[in-house]
């Protein structure tokens, strides 16, 4: 089956699995190539599989479709960039809570339905818990501001990603913002000198997160985005901190405490609720 032809639900949830299955790998590769040549090799690799896969025309791309490939490009490049500096100063499952409350508040400010906004402050809730707020937190403040703004980022991506999405072909659209993106991260990368560590092992894990973060999630989710709103986009992807944390378990030896899984159980209730709903709907 082709990843267009997946169905917008388990397109979405297959999504967070592979961004978060990546992140956790690309977390490891941290300490060689740094935050900055780490998001690089990820967002350059990706453009050029992309570009490889759905070999876009360019000359073909009218100038409406370019007003809004190239800034979904922008954002996503910074979108990327922030949350990977982030992840270099904080937890990978704090990380995605943190950049989590961007969509979310893009949920709740475009809601209409009751139900919606009760699965929105489920989700909330599961937030609130999830992150160490106390007074002896150690949350490093710049890590935890890069989130945030990774999150403002993610919010513009979901609206810009969608208006995208109703004017061309998801393929070309991903290909395209992925290498405009590259654009954006590459000079970071070449002044922080993380490039000049590269070597064929650590290529080939950038290659693995290059397919698990950007190539195989964008595609599905540009794909599910014609067919869903973007508020209930937003709700699904409330899994994202829940995912986070296990995969933060599994690959990076980042334990949870018990209001941390509770926490995990009110997002997973929430996201799930939210796709029902939007199923019934569909279905009366």
């Amino acid at each position: 089956m082709k990843l267009k032809n997946i169905p917008p639900i388990p397109a979405v949830l297959l999504a967070i699995i592979s961004v978060q299955g990546g992140a956790a790998i690309a977390k490891g590769i941290f300490p060689f190539l740094g935050a900055t040549g780490t998001a690089t090799i990820r967002i350059v690799l990706s453009a050029i599989i992309l570009g490889f896969v759905y070999r876009p025309n360019l000359k073909a791309i009218n100038g409406k479709q370019w007003k809004l490939v190239i800034p979904y490009g922008l954002v996503l490049g910074a979108m990327n960039l922030s949350f990977y500096l982030s992840l270099a100063k904080i937890p990978l499952g704090l990380a995605v809570t943190l950049e989590f409350i961007g969509p979310l508040a893009l949920a709740i400010s475009t809601s209409r339905k009751a139900l919606d906004f009760l699965w929105a402050i489920m989700a909330s809730a599961g937030i609130f818990l999830i992150a160490p707020w106390g007074e002896n937190s150690n949350i490093d403040l710049i890590g935890a501001a890069l989130a945030l703004l990774a999150g403002a980022f993610w919010a513009a991506y979901i609206i810009i990603g969608g208006k995208v999405s109703q004017i061309m072909e998801s393929g070309n659209a991903v290909s395209i913002g992925m290498a405009v993106a590259s654009c954006v991260v590459l000079p970071f990368a070449i002044a922080d000198g993380g490039l000049a560590q590269i070597n064929p092992k650590l290529l080939t894990l950038g290659l693995a997160i290059a397919l698990l973060s950007s190539a195989i999630p964008y595609t599905l989710e540009m794909s599910a985005l014609k067919h869903i709103p973007a508020k209930t986009f937003s709700i699904l992807m409330s899994l994202e901190p829940a995912v986070a944390a296990i995969c933060g378990i599994l690959f990076l030896s980042e334990h949870l405490s018990v209001p941390e899984w509770i926490a995990i159980a009110l997002v997973v209730i929430a996201s799930f609720g939210a796709a029902l709903v939007k199923r019934q709907s569909k279905t009366t």
